[in-house]
């Protein structure tokens, strides 16, 4: 039976790629036409190359196929794993005519991407996401890099890719805990800047953890496109793009804080986007109820609404001191204006951020 496949572009001039979203695309759909020389590397790990490796194989027929398995986790984003990459193409002889291909979550995506970036000075990449949170966040954008002990995703490079293959039947292997992750994302677009999308959430969220083919498909194309039309103007980080950052610094703080892969980065976004939804309320620019609304879908996903119980204000505010969004030694926030209109600002009252802190560290 023929599966519907959906499909969009990252306009971004000469360097524009298109996203394709369906089931069973891994394994048939012809991906030469986005490799420009003889060599492709494969990157994935030992989690993913049992169950999808061979079939992303088979989109690069009559391509010279290598592979490198990385070992699987978020505390192996970092310059020794980094390194196997390099290791493998160097042994193969890839020249830079060679494609590299992440297979894999958001680890081995932003690792592959900044592999390609710097091998011989840049070479193109391709991504095949198998984690939902990949799917609709860390794949499109070509914001890649590793994590150094201070600070996560500190290291990298702009480096966008040539495609993304996004196959929904690869979520049907993802554990709960990774699918509630990613869902994190997702909601992140509806309270940012598409409010009939967040309405759509509060109704269907529940098929999404169900992991209904036909609500994946939706939920992964409107992320993809809200992704796509920022990135599109604002490919950089210049301005806009920083909303994408919901929940993000004081996640990043919790990640750093837990250790990387202790908790889950969708999980630290989670609860990163309550506390940011609190600070706003407490700034006075959204309601109790707009609060409570956000509140509600982050937890109805599975999602944490506390830091960790040792996490002190303390700790959040020198954690958030290493941010990339912070300019001079400001502290820059994602904020809602409103439910589904964020903005970046350095102008968050102390007293409200020293409450939200308090509150949600006294709380844990």
């Amino acid at each position: 039976m023929h599966r519907a496949v959906r499909e969009l572009n990252v306009d971004l001039g000469d360097r524009s790629y298109p996203i394709f979203i369906g089931a069973g695309l891994l394994g048939s759909r012809d991906l030469t036409p986005y490799v420009a020389g003889s060599q492709v590397m494969i990157v994935t790990n030992e989690t993913v190359a049992p169950l999808y490796l061979e079939k992303a194989e088979a989109c690069f027929r009559g391509k010279r196929v290598d592979t490198v398995i990385l070992p699987d986790g978020e505390k192996y984003k970092d310059w020794q794993t980094l390194n196997l990459i390099f290791d493998a193409l160097l042994a193969k002889r890839h020249t830079r005519k060679t494609t590299l291909v992440a297979l894999g979550g958001g680890v081995i995506g932003d690792m592959t991407g900044y592999a390609a970036a710097s091998y011989q000075r840049g070479v193109p990449f391709i991504q095949i996401p198998t984690t939902l949170l990949s799917q609709v966040d860390s794949s499109v954008g070509g914001k890649t890099g590793i994590n150094h002990p201070l600070g996560k995703n500190m290291i990298g490079a702009f480096h966008q890719p040539e495609v993304v293959l996004i196959d929904t039947d690869s979520l049907a292997t993802l554990p709960p805990r990774e699918v509630s992750a990613g869902l994190a994302e997702v909601i992140k677009y509806g309270l940012i800047r598409d409010t009939e999308f967040l309405a759509w959430l509060d109704r269907d969220i529940d098929r999404l953890m169900a992991l209904k083919a036909e609500a994946l498909v939706e939920a992964i194309f409107r992320s993809c496109a809200c992704k796509a039309d920022v990135v599109a103007q604002d490919e950089r980080e210049g301005g806009l793009r920083a909303i994408l950052n919901l929940g993000h610094t004081f996640g990043h703080a919790i990640e750093t804080f837990a250790g990387y892969g202790n908790w889950l980065h969708g999980e630290a976004v989670g609860t990163g986007m309550i506390m940011a939804a609190d600070l706003s309320r407490r700034d006075g620019m959204i309601s109790e109820a707009d609060f409570q609304r956000c509140r509600a879908l982050i937890l109805r996903a599975g999602l944490p609404a506390l830091p960790p119980r040792e996490m002190t204000p303390a700790d959040f505010m020198e954690l958030m001191s290493v941010d990339k969004k912070n300019v001079d030694g400001a502290l820059r926030l994602v904020l809602l204006r409103a439910v589904g209109d964020a903005f970046v600002t350095a102008d968050a009252k102390p007293g409200s951020l020293a409450a939200t802190l308090n509150e949600f560290c006294r709380s844990a």
